[in-house]
């Protein structure tokens, strides 16, 4: 399974298409184009083994670049286009990278890390040039459309969000040097969810991230068409639905919020007929937003729980998610395992760490430690979460631990006072954090985006407070509520909650790290 393959039997068929642009690229575009940039990596001296960093917005050369560096064996590490010089300069040194491409519309950033990167031999812009940067259309297209001699397969190499400190980045090595291997994601994704030739996948996320990414090339492995939009707009989205019949897509649940807080006469007007499956992942889905979701669009939504790591996978459809509410599922794969602090297995319905047994072949590339921290002593690996099994095997997430608030000596989880919060109507997003008190140690602090900026204020803070005390338990009340414009989240969904606790600890010291 390969878009090479697909360029035979169907190269008229679109790849992918751009959502904003209506700019269609063939089976046989990709495959000439990706060839091409193979010849380029091969021409500057790029062997196996090496590694490349694409710094760019969701745009038509995304692809190619990725399936270039795939056949050519390659590491290849998508960066956040939201990140700074600074940050994209330390991931860049990290990974390894000798080639570095980027686009016009990155210029401000791209222009700061002309001086920076040092160990960068090459340097691509797509779409412009400037100072520091060749023409990535000019030295590509130069080359021939023809695919190298020595194709092997390559791997992405993610870096973690930064949620809770440096970006971590995920290196597993390719389980094969053969580049049209199928690999176990379009095995899970056509066994689980369907996944055929005929797929068409809206992709309304970032690429530079772990799902979108390896989703989209999954269905291009499959000769589906992926329909890219370059940001998330609610109702674009519904809109695209219509217009390209799509038939699966994912989201994240921040997307399912704004979509159900569309006005009903436009949540209404699309006709989502033809959508089949739609995934989520990424961050837990608070239960009402997901019933409402169930409710409108019927039972094709699919949550499953894994990391970039790749070292576990849980799932659950909308059945099963009805009977198991708040649920991310059961494992597909390998079994798991709740572990208190001192290593000991906890009973159904008690929190503890979440391992994966038997699948930790990932690394934090360039940091023995925090891959060393990752695994106990029987080798099970962990994402840093916390969660129960109930008695029927099905896991509930908690909380990363890294945010647990600890007040007075009572745990106290973030995510179930958030998952309440954001079902307030007047509430856009919300972050729930710890914050230092001098009596308990730490204090719930809510942090809220307003629906409307003109609602901020007391009362819409006296509004929330009182909606906590009619559903929680004093403990986990927020004891202040602030408010900010945007919140600082991922676009996958995922909050730089880490950026709004340093606001509040300054110089303090905290256990939550």
């Amino acid at each position: 399974m390969h878009p090479c393959i697909h360029a035979q039997s169907q190269p008229d068929k679109p790849a992918f298409i751009m959502a904003r642009t209506g700019e269609t690229v063939t089976y046989r575009e990709l495959e000439d184009r990706s060839n091409q940039v193979a010849q380029y990596f091969r021409s500057i001296g790029l062997k196996k083994g090496d590694a490349i960093a694409i710094f760019m917005e969701n745009n038509s050369r995304f692809f190619e670049l990725c399936w270039g560096a795939h056949r050519c064996g390659l590491f290849y590490t998508c960066i956040s286009s939201r990140l700074t010089a600074e940050e994209v300069d330390y991931i860049v040194g990290d990974c390894g990278a000798r080639a570095f491409a980027t686009s016009i519309e990155k210029k401000d950033v791209a222009g700061e890390l002309a001086s920076l990167m040092p160990k960068v031999e090459h340097r691509l812009m797509v779409g412009g040039v400037i100072d520091g940067y060749e023409s990535f259309e000019d030295v590509v297209g130069a080359m021939p459309p023809e695919r190298i001699a020595d194709e092997t397969a390559g791997a992405d190499m993610l870096y973690s969000s930064g949620t809770t400190g440096r970006p971590k980045g995920v290196r597993v090595q390719p389980p094969t040097e053969d580049i049209t291997d199928a690999g176990s994601l379009l095995l899970l994704v056509g066994g689980l969810y369907g996944f055929t030739p005929e797929t068409i996948y809206l992709s309304p996320a970032p690429l530079y991230h772990a799902a979108p990414l390896r989703y989209n090339l999954t269905v291009q492995r499959l000769g589906g068409t992926c329909v890219v939009m370059d940001h998330f707009d609610p109702e674009e989205a519904l809109q695209l639905i219509e217009k390209y019949k799509v038939t699966a897509s994912q989201w994240v649940p921040t997307m399912f919020v704004r979509m159900l807080k569309l006005p009903k006469e436009v949540r209404t007007k699309y006709n989502l007929s033809s959508h089949q499956v739609a995934i989520h992942a990424a961050a837990p889905c608070p239960i009402p937003v997901k019933k409402e979701m169930i409710e409108w669009w019927g039972p094709i939504i699919h949550e499953y729980y894994a990391g970039t790591e790749g070292n576990g996978f849980c799932a659950i459809n909308s059945e099963e998610w009805l009977t198991h509410e708040g649920s991310v599922g059961k494992s597909m794969t390998n079994e798991i395992h709740i572990l208190d602090e001192e290593g000991n297995e906890c009973p159904p319905g008690e929190s503890g760490s979440i391992y994966f047994a038997d699948e930790g072949t990932f690394e934090y590339f360039n940091d023995p430690d925090k891959t060393k921290e990752s695994r106990n002593d029987r080798g099970w690996s962990t994402l840093g979460d916390v969660g129960y099994l109930d008695e029927e095997g099905y896991l509930y997430l908690t909380d990363r631990k890294a945010f647990m608030i600890i007040s007075g000596g009572v745990n106290i989880y973030p995510q179930e006072i958030e998952n309440l919060i954001i079902t307030m109507d007047k509430v856009a997003d919300v972050a729930v954090i710890g914050v230092p008190n001098e009596d308990f140690g730490e204090e719930v602090k809510a942090v809220v985006q307003p629906m409307k900026w003109s609602d901020q204020g007391p009362d819409l803070a006296e509004e929330v407070v009182a909606y906590c005390k009619k559903h929680l338990s004093s403990i986990k009340c927020p004891r202040s509520v602030d408010f900010m414009e945007e919140l600082p989240r991922h676009p996958t969904g995922k909050l730089y909650k880490r950026l709004i606790r340093d606001r509040y600890w300054g110089d303090h010291k905290s256990k939550i790290v």
